[in-house]
């Protein structure tokens, strides 16, 4: 056994078990067959056990020439929601033996260097979002193993793709909406050219289409609550709509002060829906009606997409499933 407060190293384990430290290498980096037999490679492990001997994971990865480093672009630091995803990947990073390093890519990505004299040289992987997409050629990591999410599976720089069933909670909110009563809407988009926000306007015009008698306008506005206000007051001014269905929390947080500047009521003139359910939801009056997204298992399926890449598997198939919360800021439309 070791000595307590010794660790153990590579040529205890083969004096222990009388081979070279050659040997020893061959053994537990399993690349013994056909080179030792069968009997030393097990006596080699068995002294490994005996000993406690771990390898030393720092000098190997630097033999090997991989750093177990992931880089994790996302387009800012101060979104809750990509701090989940933060959190969810670190978590599953940890437990193979990774770190994850956090590049945030907002817009004007021109002014923000690349953190590495050489991403391909540090980094073993990157998870990126689509709405950071276009850091990846400035730091290079379209060049390493690549998975993107929130992306389009047809169009991702030939990546792995992990993404929430989006499609889905927007048809959540349009049924519910229609179902509510409300047939005059208006969608308050992300002003944001990014696939994520396409597949929520595509989808709740393709799901109003096919009830009789609706109205859809649209608006886009920055995802800000000043933004949001200033788009959903104008566009509010000039249509009537009962419903306002907005592509995240901040945009319908905006919307609510924009329906009071204009001396109505959520939900009593005005419903409002969101997508995210961020605190901000449950933080304003009444409560946000919004679609739940796990942000930290969103993180945790695209490290392990990663992992399964950088394995040579293929990762999990299949959206990632989503939820409407309904709160207070919905109700059925007040009558004409």
């Amino acid at each position: 056994m070791s000595r307590a407060g010794i660790r153990p190293t590579s040529r205890d384990v083969a004096r222990s078990a009388g081979v070279s430290q050659a040997a020893v290498s061959l053994v537990l980096g399993d690349k013994w067959r056909g080179r030792v037999s069968a009997a030393t490679a097990e006596r080699v492990r068995q002294a490994a056990r005996d000993l406690g001997y771990r390898p030393n994971l720092a000098a190997r990865n630097l033999r090997l020439g991989h750093t177990r480093t992931v880089l994790l672009v996302v387009p800012a630091l101060t979104t809750e929601f990509f701090a989940g995803v933060y959190t969810g990947a670190t978590r599953v990073a940890a437990e193979h033996g990774f770190g994850v390093v956090l590049y945030p890519s907002p817009e004007g990505i021109g002014a923000v260097r690349d953190p590495f004299a050489s991403a391909q040289a540090a980094l073993d992987g990157v998870i990126a979002s689509s709405m950071a997409a276009d850091a990846l050629t400035a730091i290079r990591g379209d060049q390493l193993p690549l998975v993107m999410l929130d992306s389009d599976p047809e169009g991702s720089l030939g990546a792995a793709t992990v993404n929430l069933d989006i499609a889905d909670g927007v048809r959540q909110v349009a049924d519910h909406l229609l179902g509510l009563g409300h047939r005059r809407f208006l969608h308050l988009g992300a002003d944001i050219a990014s696939w994520t926000f396409e597949v929520r306007a595509r989808e709740l015009a393709a799901r109003l289409r096919t009830v009789p008698g609706t109205t859809l306008h649209s608006a886009r506005a920055p995802i800000s609550i000043d933004g949001a206000l200033a788009a959903a007051e104008a566009a509010l001014g000039r249509h009537r709509v009962t419903a306002v269905v907005c592509d995240d929390d901040k945009l319908a947080a905006g919307a609510y002060k924009a329906v009071r500047r204009l001396g109505l009521r959520v939900p009593d003139d005005v419903s409002v829906t969101g997508i995210d359910d961020l605190a901000l939801a449950t933080a304003i009056d009444p409560e946000l009606t919004t679609v739940r997204l796990d942000a930290e298992l969103f993180g945790e399926r695209g490290m392990r997409a990663l992992l399964a890449v950088l394995e040579g598997g293929t990762p999990q198939a299949g959206d990632i499933p989503v939820e409407l919360v309904v709160r207070g800021s919905t109700a059925p439309p007040a009558a004409p």
